[in-house]
């Protein structure tokens, strides 16, 4: 019992070290960020033909603030999944080891393709779409909203993307299996269809273009966890 005690206090020891390592990884980041935050706000509205408007004097901090922080996200992703890694490092086998720290820049280029995904795709569609509803009335954005509204079209993107590594990774610990995530299809296909719905304006294609990415998402997730799985059990045999 007391053996039991001393392994759980030094796992929960060993869990905040790595969750302070990420947070202190995610700060310097984050003031990296603030200091070119300016040049930042200016590449990411220069599409715009008129100015945003600010309605109070501490509207453009909180900006400034978003912004930084959605960079440093990015930057964190990294140093966070290596630090998972590190975390269930002892519990794995040398192969195990050997293959799944394979999936750090994995889930770092994923996250980055659903942030570009969700920037260059679908925030562009969905304002199109908005600004053509709004043509009988005088269109002015304040800079809170729009980067609000920019953050929700993009970010949830970013981490639906990193859905294969997770899977894969989650199936070579032995959490999860292909047959489970078979039978969870149906619910999954619904969760997906209703994130889509909520975040996409309300016309079929929009959905559409929305809909498609994530079930391809989650089938290829399914697919490489029947790889993961089937490797698995076939070094297990030959063990």
């Amino acid at each position: 019992m007391q053996q039991t005690e001393m392994n759980v206090v030094s796992h929960l020891a060993e869990l905040r070290s790595r969750l302070i390592r990420t947070l202190v990884a995610f700060l310097v980041a984050f003031c990296a960020s603030f200091l070119y935050v300016k040049d930042l706000y200016r590449w990411l509205v220069r599409g715009l033909e008129d100015k945003l408007a600010i309605l109070g004097p501490t509207d453009i901090i909180w900006v400034y603030l978003l912004i930084a922080g959605v960079f440093a996200i990015a930057a964190t992703i990294p140093v966070a999944a290596y630090q998972t890694w590190r975390f269930v490092k002892p519990a794995l086998t040398r192969e195990e080891q050997r293959s799944t720290l394979a999936y750090v820049p994995v889930l770092t280029l994923l996250f980055l393709i659903g942030l570009c995904f969700g920037y260059f795709i679908l925030f562009p569609m969905v304002l199109e779409f908005l600004e053509r509803m709004s043509g009988e009335f005088l269109v002015m954005y304040t800079a809170e909203k729009y980067f609000r509204f920019m953050v929700n079209m993009t970010v949830p993107f970013a981490f639906l993307f990193e859905m294969p590594a997770v899977v894969m990774f989650l199936t070579k610990l032995g959490i999860i299996n292909p047959v489970r995530l078979q039978k969870a299809r149906k619910l999954a296909y619904f969760i997906l269809t209703i994130i889509a719905v909520t975040i996409t304006p309300p016309d079929i294609v929009s959905d559409i273009l929305v809909i498609v990415p994530l079930f391809l998402l989650y089938e290829i997730s399914v697919s490489l966890s029947k790889f993961v799985y089937r490797k698995k059990l076939a070094q297990q045999e030959a063990a």
